[in-house]
């Protein structure tokens, strides 16, 4: 009877260990190296990037609102700059007008009491006033006038008064007469030595004092349907020469070389109904 040989135990085996390798899947260590290697990286996908689009989306339009808010603003300009050219052209204004065609010194006392320590100063004057409108095409209004005499040079203030507010139509003059101008007042040793000088100064000339009219107020000018608002206004005249009255006498300054002068801002024109 013939012995069966059985195949040897250790071939199967290896064949079977051969076949568990084969099958099982890659250990740690061999997805280390793959990691590791650079020609087994994977492909670089790269991202999109939202936050600077929307970064630079949002300085474009601020960049635009810029552009156009400085845009409208230099055409506005430009219009108004038109607009006034166009209204200076067309209408040609012209500043009004003020003489002073006589003006009387009733009283000019200084007096200073015996200790020096203080002084008084006593003013009365009488003039007459005229106001020119030379515009052909404007008519003006005046608020009332505030009106007050100094020294020219050296500004003291010798006294004040009112003029009744008024208004003036195209190539139009009006006058005011018996202006009155008054002061009572003490005066500081500055003001004192000033005023004094200049009477002295005078004395030895033809007249005594020179004297310097200041008028203040508010006018408005009308075109039409145009107007403006209301704008400050002073009226400066000077080179009067005036001397001291001797008792109840009035003297008469001189005048025919007196200069006066207006200074007005004009705003912007508003339509009015």
């Amino acid at each position: 009877m013939s012995d069966k040989v059985f195949p040897s135990s250790k071939p199967a085996a290896n064949g079977t260990a051969t076949n568990a390798t084969t099958n099982n899947p890659p250990t740690a260590a061999t997805n280390k190296s793959h990691l590791y290697n650079p020609t087994s990286r994977l492909p670089y996908r790269p991202q999109p990037h939202t936050r600077r689009h929307r970064s630079r989306s949002g300085r474009n339009i601020c960049c635009c609102c810029c552009f156009w808010t400085i845009l409208t603003i230099l055409l506005l300009l430009l219009l108004a700059s038109i607009a006034g050219a166009a209204l200076y052209i067309l209408y040609r204004p012209h500043r009004p007008t003020f003489t002073i065609t006589s003006l009387r010194i009733h009283r000019l006392n200084l007096t200073t009491s015996p200790d020096s320590s203080s002084s008084h100063l006593s003013t009365l004057f009488n003039l007459t006033i005229i106001s020119k409108n030379p515009n052909s095409h404007i008519s003006l209004d005046y608020e009332p006038f505030t009106v007050s005499a100094l020294s020219d040079g050296n500004d003291v203030f010798l006294g004040n008064g009112t003029l009744p507010a008024f208004s003036l139509s195209k190539k139009n003059q009006t006058s005011f007469r018996n202006v009155v101008i008054s002061g009572s007042n003490d005066l500081d040793v500055d003001a004192v030595n000033s005023l004094r000088s200049d009477l002295k100064k005078k004395k030895s000339e033809i007249g005594s004092v020179m004297l310097k009219i200041e008028m203040d107020t508010k006018v408005k000018m009308k075109v039409g349907g145009l107007e403006t608002k209301q704008v400050g206004i002073r009226v400066t005249c000077d080179g009067i020469k005036g001397s001291i009255p001797k008792g109840k006498i009035p003297t008469v300054a001189v005048t025919a070389n007196s200069k006066c002068k207006a200074d007005l801002r004009i705003k912007i024109w508003r339509w009015t109904f």
